[in-house]
């Protein structure tokens, strides 16, 4: 690896060189998710399919929530270890309260967008490391979980169950929603001149203030959007699976982050991308069962195959990192 990099640095760059560095930089979470693809229609080609596509990216649209939620808190530079906790929240209301009172439910769930938003302010306010933060809150969510839902159970409310379930023609409603999620937070967070404000919150804060903006109120939108869309991905969760469990969402966290760094995102610089962040979402979707059950992976290494396409992927854009440079 060093000996490549230092050919790559002695190498001398053209003009066009640096822009096709950037440009292949950004095609990564979609070459990554194309060869995933592709792997699977080699080992498995009756999977390419529209039936293939809803079976295997069935649970990649709560996934792709959380991910877009996590994207939200890294934007500005903090990173949320609650979200999974959260998720699994989310669903336990959403199988009890929301359905059997859905006037209560809906309450809840506003006042834990607003729980979110006041964890920003807290953050900022006292200028405290949101990994701890954020770990302690994912106990919270954990403990009230159990409290609204102490073993697997209740019913998803039927018009959620009739909206994940709604099979479009010609394209499956997991891509349909995918590009959806994508198209909508791209418009808002990279289009618009508030976007560049909340992206600005975590690429030069000082700056932001001086402008007159105010980091408070720029870190509590971010970690309220990141509630809501925490709330939509337990939401969709509960569709799909019918039912709630207060430990349904655990392994979202991790994925949640693998999803952001997968698709182009960084921890620092307000560097984030949520076309990438859906992307790296649906790649690790796929690679989570149906590419490693078709290579016959026991289910105790999938884990770690997630792991070496991460790292595979991100030493990959350092080098084309470095290249840009």
């Amino acid at each position: 690896m060093s000996a490549a990099s230092a050919a790559i640095e002695r190498t001398p760059v053209r003009p066009g060189s640096a822009a096709r560095a950037r440009m292949l930089r950004a095609m990564l979470p979609a070459l990554s998710l194309a060869l995933v693809v592709i792997a699977i229609a080699w080992l498995n080609p009756r999977a390419i399919s529209y039936f293939g596509f809803n079976l295997m990216l069935n649970l990649a649209i709560p996934i792709a929530l959380a991910t877009i939620a996590q994207m939200f808190v890294i934007a500005s530079n903090e990173l949320d270890l609650s979200i999974g906790t959260f998720v699994g929240f989310v669903a336990c209301i959403t199988a009890t309260w929301l359905r059997d009172a859905p006037l209560v439910g809906v309450l809840i769930l506003l006042g834990s967008i607003g729980v979110y938003a006041l964890l920003g302010a807290l953050i900022h306010l006292r200028n405290l490391p949101s990994i701890v933060v954020t770990l302690g809150m994912s106990f919270v969510w954990q403990g009230l979980a159990i409290l609204t839902l102490p073993t697997p159970g209740g019913k998803a409310p039927d018009w959620l169950s009739a909206i994940v379930s709604f099979k479009p023609p010609l394209v499956p409603f997991p891509i349909v929603a995918a590009v959806v999620i994508a198209l909508v937070v791209h418009f808002g967070l990279m289009r618009t001149s508030y976007g560049a404000i909340l992206r600005g919150s975590g690429g030069n804060p000082v700056a932001l203030g001086r402008a007159g903006w105010s980091i408070l109120r720029v870190k509590m939108t971010l970690f309220a959007l990141a509630g809501l869309f925490g709330v939509l991905s337990g939401m969709t969760l509960v569709g799909i699976t019918t039912a709630g469990d207060a430990n349904i969402g655990n392994g979202y966290t991790l994925l949640a982050i693998a999803g952001v760094i997968l698709g182009g995102g960084e921890f620092v610089g307000g560097r984030v991308s949520p076309i990438g962040a859906v992307l790296g979402a649906l790649t690790l979707a796929l690679a989570a069962s149906p590419l490693l059950t078709f290579m016959k992976i026991p289910p105790d290494w999938q884990v770690a195959a997630n792991g070496i396409i991460l790292i595979v992927v991100l030493a990959a854009r350092v080098l084309i990192s470095r290249r840009e440079r």
